[in-house]
């Protein structure tokens, strides 16, 4: 799927691999790389449903959508849907939290 960055900051990371904002640690940090590609590779909706280690889901009261980065990142995400069922779309990446210290 497609896939931007609604955050500059997360973006200039994925691009550079270093931020200001997001100080994490090595390992998180190549997780991250990981996510985005996973997200990118993916075809549909169900790529991310049949990896349990994303952690897929939909955000209550949102819109947004999350993965799992790690055992407390996640990355959350808007989905432009293309088809219907919305199976298809563009990835906006708009926010890595902390899930536990957010």
């Amino acid at each position: 799927m497609k896939v931007s960055f609604g955050n500059r900051k997360l973006a200039a990371l994925y691009r550079d691999g270093i931020s200001a904002q997001y100080r994490l640690p090595k390992h998180v940090l190549k997780k991250f790389f990981m996510r985005v590609q996973s997200l990118e590779a993916a075809t549909s909706i169900y790529d991310f449903w049949k990896n349990p280690a994303l952690n897929f889901e939909h955000l209550e009261g949102t819109g947004n959508c999350s993965v799992r980065v790690d055992g407390s990142w996640r990355l959350e995400f808007l989905m432009a849907w293309e088809d219907d069922p919305p199976t298809k779309g563009a990835i906006t990446v708009t926010k890595l939290s902390n899930h536990y210290g957010d």
